[in-house]
């Protein structure tokens, strides 16, 4: 069916976004959407920007996957700390961006945000930010970083973002699923501000605090390293049952297909189905 535009995902959340890095990630997410027939978000990090040495091949791949696909799809930039590749995602059609101005101070991050907010809403398109820290990214966010809700709500009041990623107990990069939310900060949050918010770090959270963070008052669900540690995982038994492999699509195609499962089985799950969590396996990550 026809792109979606993020605001119409978010506004009938709670809606799940997962990162993408090669193609095998957008036929999977999308495959295991439509198993689960829920709407999803694709998200693009500037990370995998960097891997791939530019934007627009694997944006054009998510939008026209995203396009074609048989539930609602949106494509989103994430995690843009360049407001240059901000612009370049706009023109090259992405309804969406995630600018990260966290690791400046208070007031340039407001500065900054409000500069990229007025140019992507002159051209329609929505923009989540982030106050604070979420612990993990690159080793230089404090794991108990925390959001002020009144802080919060100035900073949006200030900023004119569309929806705000907020710091709860969440870390980036987990390989284990035992974050220790804080609910009641989440549901404080909630209270003070009229935008959605944003679990970012949601690869290292159960899905019982999972489900509970979409009741306390979450919308936007972020994951990455957990679909990247069943892709490795299943990669790797396929090449350990099969050392003669060397055709790409014989290894990655069970990848693909555990990244498939887990997305049908999230994407119930954080529209209401009950919660089944998953166990914890090792494996090597990229955000």
């Amino acid at each position: 069916m026809p792109l979606t535009p993020t605001p119409d995902l978010v506004a009938k959340g709670p809606i799940p976004a997962f990162n993408i890095i090669q193609l095998e990630h957008i036929t999977a997410i999308l495959g295991g959407a439509a198993r689960a027939g829920r709407p999803v978000i694709l998200q693009i990090s500037e990370n995998a920007v960097r891997y791939h040495g530019a934007l627009a091949p694997l944006a054009a791949a998510a939008l026209q996957a995203a396009d074609r696909a048989a539930v609602p799809a949106a494509v989103h930039l994430d995690h843009a700390t360049d407001p240059a590749l901000v612009e370049e995602a706009v023109e090259l059609g992405l309804q969406s961006v995630m600018f990260d101005a966290s690791a400046l101070e208070y007031e340039a991050n407001v500065r900054a945000t409000a500069e990229v907010v007025a140019a992507c809403h002159a051209r329609g398109v929505w923009v989540e930010a982030e106050l604070g820290e979420v612990g993990g990214k690159d080793g230089v966010h404090a794991p108990g970083a925390r959001t002020d809700p009144d802080e919060a709500a100035a900073y949006v009041a200030a900023t004119g973002v569309d929806a705000l990623a907020v710091a709860v107990g969440s870390s980036h990069a987990m390989r284990t699923r035992d974050a220790a939310l804080d609910f009641a900060l989440i549901r404080r949050l909630r209270a003070a501000l009229d935008v959605p918010l944003v679990l970012h770090g949601s690869s290292g959270v159960s899905d019982e605090d999972l489900a509970e963070a979409v009741t306390a008052g979450m919308t936007k669900i972020n994951m990455s390293t957990h679909l990247n540690i069943r892709f490795t995982r299943a990669v790797r038994e396929a090449l350990d049952a099969r050392p003669d492999l060397v055709d790409p699509r014989k290894y990655l195609a069970p990848g693909r297909e555990a990244v498939a499962e887990e997305v049908a089985r999230l994407t119930a799950l954080l529209s209401g189905a009950p919660a089944v969590d998953a166990p914890a396996v090792e494996g090597e990550v990229t955000k």
